[in-house]
């Protein structure tokens, strides 16, 4: 009966200790703690989800926003070029807009993609030389920003079927934008230390 209970016991015991370590891995803490205080909180949480075991420091972080952001703006990029196409049919006002903004999708595109280069190469062994190119950073997400509200902005007087379709799908890459921009103002107030891993648990 005592050995019984002691097994009892010992097994317990195993089950209480796997349970208070059977948490979400730090990667994911990492999101989401960082995601709660984004723009838009949900859909960082929902983009990030896959990048969940990359993501060990806070320069990961701002390059997995950063990525998701340009991943969606290469695609409306590509959507506009058809769409720009398919509507020789459609008004001069449609056609102007999506003219525009294939234009305007591109620019971010670029910016996004040279900001993305930058954030792999960050100098954290000098301070000035890495604020210079948080700096850049930011201005290159800002101006991509800009492009993709201005794009949106050329919607309003335009009707029809193509215009709910291309906002709701600007929108989605403008808010993705608007998060990547919120992770690198993150990493931009802290001193250079977004290589620093997590502390173990």
């Amino acid at each position: 009966m005592t050995s019984l209970s002691l097994l009892l016991f010992l097994l317990l015991s195993l089950s209480l200790s796997a349970a208070a370590h059977d948490g979400p891995p730090p990667s994911q803490d990492l999101i989401h703690s960082s995601c709660l205080q984004a723009s838009y909180p949900s859909l960082c949480i929902r983009t990030l989800s896959s990048y969940s075991g990359a993501v060990n420091t806070p320069q990961d972080l701002a390059q997995a926003t950063l990525s998701v952001s340009l991943s969606l703006a290469r695609d409306l990029s590509r959507y506009l070029s058809n769409s720009s196409v398919n509507l020789r049919q459609a008004s001069k006002r449609q056609r102007v807009a999506v003219d525009d903004c294939v234009e305007q999708i591109g620019d971010s595109v670029e910016e996004l993609s040279n900001t993305l280069g930058l954030l792999r190469h960050l100098p954290y062994g000098d301070r000035r030389s890495f604020r210079l190119q948080m700096s850049n950073a930011q201005t290159w997400v800002s101006a991509a920003l800009t492009n993709e509200d201005t794009c949106l902005d050329g919607f309003k007087e335009v009707d029809g079927e193509v215009k709910f379709d291309v906002k709701k799908r600007i929108s989605k890459v403008a808010k993705a934008t608007s998060n990547a921009l919120y992770m690198i103002n993150r990493l931009n107030v802290g001193t250079p230390a977004g290589r620093k891993k997590l502390a173990a648990p």
